[in-house]
């Protein structure tokens, strides 16, 4: 169905992201991509997708495909029946049905009678009944265009699907459909993405890296089992390696030490016994030949050893590299932080929330807000950081720091400095080299320091915010997190993750994904309920 031989991709600079990526997809394998952030996955889906084009090597499909990208944004402009790339036909269909019967129309339609039928169920399969295929995609919400393109996926019947990305932006019930559709399609599926349940439903792992493509024939737990197992024996393979080089360095010093004594002994019998200069000369040198001939012998070692261990140390996880020094918050466990008492907000006319809200936060808390796509969780989180007022209701705030991260992580500057960004907060005054060190521990390396924050990925700049909270001198009394990993990738959400559990103060999370939730200690869920004009 699906074979790529030797693809390479460089980007336009001539920069090498991938190279050699050679395998072979077959018809109803489900198959999940996975990879590091920056390690090529989006861009070699586009390359199957048609959308780039590899600089080297062979690809070769043998079957229709559709394509589910993971940003949206360029198709503002369309109506959704232009983004599906439907528009053609269904304005033929009409017209054959209104009697305009043209060879023209025909040809448009190629004998695809039931194509309107399979939009209405389409769209009522991903609750999008009420929603006109001539309506603009500016007008609907990111869940609601996530849903209108994975609809495409019956719309086409194409027997390979590409998904990016897929269960970005959707809410537990658009999960819930996506995880029912993986489960029961008969359609080849090659899936990048983040979520960890959704990649327990596919029963391969491709991890793209460096070297290439490393096949797992298993679902995410079994591949996390085998990244285990492999993490493991290279732990154990970096220990053997560091005592070694332990070892023959102290050989190296013991030698070095035994061999002077040893001239120095030498030196004063051959004094004492009137040894010529000459001869003692020509025996100190074969004596120093000797030594330095053993020397080379160590430091050979020792070099050898040396770089055996950089080359294992390189290819650590990141995230153990990683440390979360996050210092402690002013903020006792238990004190009120907010209280909402009958609190409700407006959008025109129209309440937001069926029923007015009444709840509390108080330090220490860990809280899941949870609810449908628009039913105000971000308004909420508005009113509870000050931004937004209720329009019925009363609100009390204590003094308090709260962070707020949303899921583009804005609270890094994009006209500043990676390096300017961690000394907007070293409150604890940190010498420059203490700084740049901070920086190093979150794989800021001194290619990053320079750069502009608005270069950064999302991964980065998640990791740019942990580290400048580290620095400050003390942490944030709440952080609130707007949906953070849809934009991380499986590596970045591990670290956030660590970082989480590291932070001892009050947590507030929008999410829809479980797995993170879960991994959070979360210990108490709100649930938002909007009137059903706001719904999606």
């Amino acid at each position: 169905m699906l074979t790529l031989q030797q693809l390479t991709y460089l980007h336009p600079n001539r920069d090498v992201l991938f190279t050699n990526i050679s395998f072979t997809i077959h018809h109803h394998d489900k198959v999940a991509l996975t990879g590091n952030n920056g390690a090529g996955k989006s861009t070699l889906l586009k390359i199957i997708a048609g959308e780039l084009h590899a600089s080297e090597g062979q690809l070769n499909i043998d079957c229709r495909f559709y394509y589910v990208p993971q940003a949206y944004g360029q198709y503002n402009d369309l109506t959704i029946a232009q983004a599906l790339q439907i528009d053609e036909k269904i304005r033929a269909l009409n017209e054959i049905l209104e009697g305009k019967v043209t060879e023209d129309n025909l040809h448009t339609l190629h004998d695809d009678w039931t194509i309107a039928d399979r939009c209405t169920e389409a769209l009522e399969y991903w609750q999008l009944s009420d929603l006109d295929l001539t309506q603009k995609m500016e007008t609907l919400s990111g869940g609601q265009k996530t849903r209108v393109f994975l609809a495409g996926i019956a719309i086409h019947q194409a027997p390979l699907v590409l998904l990016d990305e897929p269960s970005n932006h959707l809410d537990s019930i658009g999960r819930t459909l996506l995880y029912s559709f993986i489960r029961s399609t008969g359609s080849t599926l090659i899936v990048v993405s983040h979520d960890k349940k959704l990649l327990n439903l596919l029963n391969t792992t491709y991890e793209l890296g460096a070297k290439g493509i490393k096949v797992y024939g298993g679902n995410y737990d079994f591949y996390i089992k085998q990244k285990q197992i492999e993490h493991n024996a290279l732990h154990q393979d970096i220990q053997s390696k560091e005592k070694a080089l332990r070892k023959a360095r102290e050989r190296k010093k013991e030698i070095s030490e035994r061999q002077q004594k040893s001239d120095n002994r030498g030196r004063g019998k051959q004094e004492k016994s009137g040894v010529a200069r000459i001869m003692m000369n020509t025996l100190r040198n074969k004596a120093e030949n000797s030594t330095s001939k053993l020397k080379n012998v160590h430091t050979e070692r020792i070099g050898d050893l040396s770089k055996n261990l950089r080359e294992l140390q390189a290819v650590l996880p990141d995230r153990d590299q990683m440390i979360f020094d996050f210092n402690s918050s002013r903020m006792h466990p238990g004190k009120i932080l907010f209280t909402a008492t009958d609190i409700n907000f407006a959008y025109g006319s129209r309440l937001l929330w069926e029923k007015h809200l009444n709840f509390h936060i108080t330090g220490g808390e860990r809280i899941a807000l949870k609810g449908a796509n628009g039913s105000g969780k971000t308004t909420l989180i508005q009113m509870i950081t000050g931004r937004l007022q209720p329009v019925s209701g009363t609100v009390y705030r204590a003094e308090h720091e709260s962070v707020y991260m949303d899921q583009d992580y804005t609270l890094a500057d994009e006209e500043i400095t990676v390096y300017e960004q961690a000394q907007l907060y070293n409150t604890d005054l940190l010498e420059e080299h203490e700084v740049k060190t901070r920086l190093h521990r979150f794989l800021f390396t001194i290619d990053d320091w320079e750069k502009p924050c608005r270069a950064l990925s999302g991964g980065e700049r998640m990791r740019l915010i942990l580290c400048c909270l580290t620095m400050k001198n003390r942490s944030p009394d709440m952080i609130i997190l707007d949906e953070p990993t849809n934009n991380l990738d499986i590596r970045n959400t591990d670290i956030l993750i660590s970082a989480v559990k590291a932070y001892q103060g009050t947590l507030l999370v929008i999410s829809h994904d479980e797995s993170f939730l879960a991994q959070t200690g979360i210990t108490r869920t709100m649930e938002l309920s909007c009137s059903r004009k706001y719904r999606d």
